[in-house]
């Protein structure tokens, strides 16, 4: 452009963008990539944990039940010095009986998830899915996790009443005679607990879970 008979060069005009609009239009690209994929608050590291978690769980939980239902034996015993006959089994006491049936839950609930687990790792799929399916599990584990440690505590009780007798009275250590009953129910026992440890440590690996996911 000529101005007073002078060549001026043209005006250049820049205009900046924002930086937020720069960065949205450099990100608009991957917005269909792993951006908007299903979320992933744990790693593939956290997700085998948890699955090995409940494999674990579900194997403490079949050997509560197996030592539990195979606890059976017939002895003969000595009170007031006579020798009378006594025959022990898991099915004559209610807290073992609530204990196998509480077992027999947590087996059945601990093989579903595990199936559904394995089956979201290998597809490479987020291991829980949605806040609603968490909190399902989550509630799941709870509450076989209280039960199992009402169970154990239960047997307990009436496991250490064979085994000392009850004071004052001349009523004897019945373990002494059904060792291998009384060995199969503290075996039981202790898996138990065990697997209301496990089921413990599932519902806190999901309440991590819950706390990080934002969907």
């Amino acid at each position: 452009m000529m101005i007073n008979g002078q060549k001026v060069p043209p005006l250049e005009v820049a205009v900046q963008l924002p930086d937020s609009k720069v960065a949205a239009t450099e990100n608009s690209g991957t917005m269909s990539g792993p951006l908007m994929g299903t979320p992933r608050p744990f790693g593939r590291k956290a997700e085998v944990l948890h699955v090995a978690l409940r494999l674990l769980c579900m194997v403490t939980s079949v050997a509560a039940l197996s030592f539990m239902v195979t606890a059976h034996q017939s002895s003969s015993i000595s009170i007031y010095g006579f020798m009378l006959r006594v025959y022990s089994k898991w099915s004559l006491s209610h807290s073992f009986e609530y204990l196998v049936g509480v077992s027999a839950a947590v087996v059945a609930h601990s093989s579903l998830q595990l199936l559904i687990s394995l089956s979201r790792l290998l597809r490479k799929s987020p291991l829980i899915p949605s806040r609603s399916h968490a909190w399902l599990i989550f509630a799941g584990d709870q509450v076989f996790a209280y039960a199992t440690m009402s169970a154990g505590a239960a047997a307990s009780g009436v496991t250490n009443l064979n085994r000392t007798g009850i004071q004052h009275t001349p009523l004897p250590n019945f373990c002494k005679s059904l060792h291998y009953f009384c060995d199969h129910v503290a075996v039981s026992i202790a898996f138990t607990f065990f697997s209301c440890f496990l089921l413990a440590a599932l519902a806190v690996h999901e309440v991590m879970w819950l706390s990080k996911s934002k969907y």
